[in-house]
């Protein structure tokens, strides 16, 4: 049987560090897009005289996606769900006019709202972005109590969305790579992994590197196929072979990690491994890389008798070759059967409370920011449904790296205002700088998803402290203050949602769990190879949410922590889990990993 999974360690500074400079495959490339995106709509804003033109470019660089179907889809749908929202607004604005109490109502029934929508539907990635602007919106209507000047504002807040949307939907197709582009560099870097994992088990690095990507499963490769059959441009016959290799490339992944980890235990499989073998793999890749997929692959002979190794060979002639019934299909047309919201939307009162507090704390922030009369520290406005978590432990987690994306995105910044923008003589040299602020921005971004939310930080306080008016700016007051809200909304946030009715991470982690296991079980009832397959990768999916669960419980306040008594049973519990869902892939292993299931629910329950 394979060692147990450690569970991933805390982020110190030197795995910080480790994440921020990780050469993933694709982060470079999509880093590069992300900060072109950012910096033409800086260039439309200015053309046009946006203003705050922040807005926008934060904007892009939130919804902006690896490919370009799925980049003028976005764009798309953003803006006709804006153009509604907008028409809504105007009656709002009317209302609201001359009326400071109506406002107020109104900006807390929209923050409601968008909160909810964030926390119990399928809007989340871009709910909060739509609140952010919409809010911000309603406050500069606030400001400007004059009809015309009210409208004109509305005006401004649809070019908000209007020229991110834009962007996405013409610059995208240009710039981006095709969804079936995306999906063989995936499954090329899961081969390559695989046989970087059997020529080296001993390397620690590369076993990481492939826990983390078994993790992901099939949900972004299955995405990309659907975004490619959008795309009308592939025959169905391809797209039917990079659905078969989808699951097969986890599953030569789960074994190749399996016996990478009965290595240790046996010095000499190391030496038995078949360079024809490794071979194999890398010739795959190669051709999955260059845009293709692999036909009439030979199996190489294992003389060794390697369980793990056996059976993934046996995996490989029919890597491409789809089965008669396709499998992989009716598993994603029962998981797409979902409507629009969660399943518990009207009966887990957790969606309300979140939505509640994340009102209060835009509420709160909009009192501060009138009370003190400063106009500057509207960012903290803004912060708030940017950082908003639904979890102390996720609030916890990410606390460090909101603080120092700030610190980071500001200081370069308030720097670039003082040693770079008085040498700036024309607009290229000025979309230079944008360009370069975005770029690391979205490289941070771009990398693991435990810093992405630190990046997305460095470009708020980045684009919040250089693009103000048009054209560069020398104003320093203007990047102190804009600093200042950023924290004070980070702090608010963290206030309010760690006092009011707080939700600890532990309390979602033997849902979390029980999930794997169910999904382990119907993995060991599976009646075909393929179907053993997708199932396999929902187990790794599942894993990946508890073991986030139980990272996010760990750094909870020590008063919350002394009531987890089994959060050291559920970390056993999850490192047995990943070493079934691959010792279930073997049938050597099966009778064995299904009495350790059958223990395992026993616990749980």
């Amino acid at each position: 049987m394979a060692k147990p999974a450690t569970n991933k360690p805390p982020l110190t500074a030197s795995r910080l560090w480790q994440l921020v400079t990780e050469r993933a495959p694709g982060r470079c490339g999509n880093a590069l897009r992300v900060a072109a995106a950012c910096t033409t709509t800086v260039l439309v804003g200015e053309i046009w005289q946006v203003p705050d033109i922040a807005v926008p470019a934060l904007v892009t660089m939130a919804l902006w996606q690896r490919d370009r179907v799925t980049n003028v889809l976005a764009g798309l749908a953003v803006n006709i769900l804006f153009g509604v929202i907008i028409v809504m607004m105007f009656g709002l604005m009317h209302l609201t006019l001359d009326h400071p109490m109506g406002l107020v109502i109104a900006t807390a029934v929209l923050s409601f709202g968008f909160f909810f929508l964030g926390s119990a539907s399928k809007l989340k990635p871009v709910a909060y972005m739509l609140g952010l602007v919409v809010v911000y919106a309603m406050i500069a209507i606030g400001n400007v109590p004059i009809g015309e000047l009210a409208t004109r504002a509305l005006l401004y807040a649809d070019l908000f969305i209007l020229v991110p949307g834009a962007v996405m939907v013409c610059l995208a197709p240009f710039i981006c790579p095709s969804p079936k582009t995306i999906l063989t560099r995936t499954l090329a870097h899961h081969l390559r992994l695989s046989a970087a994992l059997l020529h080296s088990p001993e390397n620690e690095q590369t076993r990481d590197q492939a826990e983390a990507l078994l993790r992901d499963g099939t949900k972004g490769m299955m995405m990309s196929l659907k975004m490619a059959g959008l795309e009308k441009l592939w025959r169905k016959q391809d797209l039917a072979s990079l659905q078969q290799a989808i699951p097969r490339s986890i599953g030569v992944l789960a074994l190749a990690h399996a016996a990478a980890c009965e290595a240790p235990d046996a010095p000499d499989m190391h030496s038995d491994v078949p360079e024809s073998l490794i071979e194999t793999l890398l010739e795959m890749a190669n051709i999955f890389q260059s845009g293709g997929y692999p036909t009439d692959i030979a199996q190489p002979l294992v003389p060794h008798a390697s369980p793990a190794l056996t059976q993934l060979v046996a995996l490989l002639p029919d890597f491409t070759k789809p089965a008669e019934e396709d499998v992989s299909k009716k598993s994603k047309s029962k998981s797409s059967s979902s409507g629009f919201f969660a399943p518990d939307a009207w009966t887990n009162p957790e969606h309300v409370r979140f939505a509640v507090k994340g009102t209060a704390a835009v509420m709160l922030s909009y009192f501060i920011f009138k009370i003190l009369n400063w106009d500057g520290i509207h960012t903290c406005i803004i912060t708030c449904f940017i950082v908003a978590l639904p979890t102390m432990g996720e609030m916890i987690s990410k606390l460090t790296l909101r603080i120092s994306g700030a610190l980071v995105g500001g200081a370069l910044g308030i720097l670039s205002i003082i040693f770079v923008m008085p040498h700036l003589t024309n607009i290229a040299a000025f979309l230079t700088l944008i360009f370069a602020g975005s770029l690391l921005a979205a490289w941070v971004k771009s990398g693991d998803e435990r810093i992405a939310y630190a990046g997305f930080q460095i470009g708020l306080a980045f684009f919040l402290s250089d693009l103000k008016g048009y054209g560069p700016t020398s104003d320093m007051t203007t990047a102190r203050d804009r600093i200042i809200g950023i924290l004070l909304g980070n702090f608010i946030t963290y206030a309010v949602f760690t006092s009011f009715w707080p939700s600890s991470a532990y309390d979602k982690i033997r849902d979390k769990v029980s999930a794997a296991l169910k999904a382990l079980q119907a993995q060991f009832n599976a009646s075909s190879v393929d179907a053993e397959l997708q199932q396999a990768a929902a187990v790794q999916s599942a894993l990946a949410q508890a073991e986030r669960m139980i990272e996010f419980a760990s750094v909870e306040p020590i008063h919350l922590r002394a009531n987890m008594d089994d959060l050291a049973t559920y970390q056993a519990i999850t490192s047995q889990i990943s070493c079934l869902t691959e010792d279930g892939l073997i049938p050597a292993r099966r009778p064995a990993a299904s009495a350790q299931l059958a223990s395992l629910d026993k616990v749980v329950s």
